[in-house]
C-alpha cells in the first residue's frame, strides 16, 4: 500500500515544538521560541479553490456566499470567499472543520498550487510597506477586503482581515514556486519588527480574538 506525503513550499528555519499529522500533511502547531510576535505563519497547507463562472451568484457554496462586488470578502465558519472579478472567486479553508467542494465544473481545487502565508500582530503594516508599492490599509475601507497586486514583484492575492495596526491580521496567497523565497523575504524584511516564524496554533490564537471581533 502507498502512503502519499503532501509538502508545503515553505519551510522555516526553526525546530517544530509540536505537530500533528493531518490526512497527508504533517502541520506544525508550534516552533521553538515564537516569542510574542508580529509572526509569520505558513497555512499552505489549508484547503483552497478557485472558482469560475458566468454568474457566480449562481455558484453553491459551502458556507455563506460569494460576495457580488469585486474585492469585497466574506468570512462564514471559517471559509473565506473573496470576487476578484466579474467571474472568478477564491475560497480558502482558514479554521474549522474540512470543507468538501461541490463537484461542479466552477471549482477546481489549488491546495497544493497555491501558496499561503499569514501576518499577525502588531506591526504586520509596517512590514508590508516594504513588500508592497500598494495602499493595503487606505482610510475608510473596512476589512476584510482583498487587494490584487504584487508583493516583492510577486503576484499575489492580499486579503486584509484586520486593519487594526496594534493586532493586524493579513493572508497573502500566491503561486507555490515561490513559497520559500517570499518566506525568506518577509522575515529579512520585518527583522527589525521582530517578525518570527508560528505554527499554525499562533493563528488559532490570533483567529480567537478575530472572531470574537466580528462574528465569523
Amino acid at each position: 500500500m502507498l502512503t502519499y506525503r503532501r509538502y508545503s513550499p515553505v519551510a522555516f528555519d526553526r525546530k517544530p515544538a509540536e505537530t500533528e499529522r493531518r490526512g497527508d500533511w504533517l502541520v506544525v502547531l508550534r516552533y521553538e521560541n515564537e516569542g510574542n510576535g508580529p509572526h509569520l505563519i505558513d497555512l499552505s497547507h489549508r484547503e483552497k479553490w478557485d472558482v469560475q463562472s458566468g454568474d457566480l451568484s449562481k455558484v453553491p457554496v459551502a458556507r455563506g456566499a460569494i460576495p457580488a462586488i469585486p474585492g469585497r470578502v466574506s468570512v462564514e465558519g471559517g471559509l473565506l470567499a473573496s470576487r476578484m472579478n466579474r467571474t472568478q472567486a477564491a475560497l480558502w479553508r482558514l479554521w474549522g472543520e474540512s470543507v468538501e467542494a461541490p463537484q461542479e465544473p466552477a471549482y477546481t481545487e489549488t491546495t497544493d498550487g497555491i501558496a499561503l502565508l499569514a501576518l499577525v500582530g502588531k506591526g504586520v503594516f509596517s512590514i508590508l510597506e516594504k513588500a508592497c508599492p500598494l495602499d493595503l490599509a487606505p482610510p475608510g475601507e473596512s476589512a476584510p477586503y482583498l487587494v490584487q497586486g504584487p508583493v516583492f514583484h510577486i503576484p499575489c492575492q492580499i486579503v486584509v482581515l484586520e486593519k487594526d495596526p496594534d493586532a493586524g491580521g493579513v493572508l497573502i496567497g500566491f503561486s507555490r514556486g515561490y513559497g520559500q523565497a517570499m518566506a525568506e523575504a518577509f522575515l529579512e524584511a520585518g527583522a527589525e519588527s521582530g517578525l518570527s516564524p508560528a505554527g499554525e496554533a499562533a493563528f488559532a490564537d490570533w483567529v480567537k480574538g478575530y472572531s470574537k471581533a466580528c462574528n465569523t
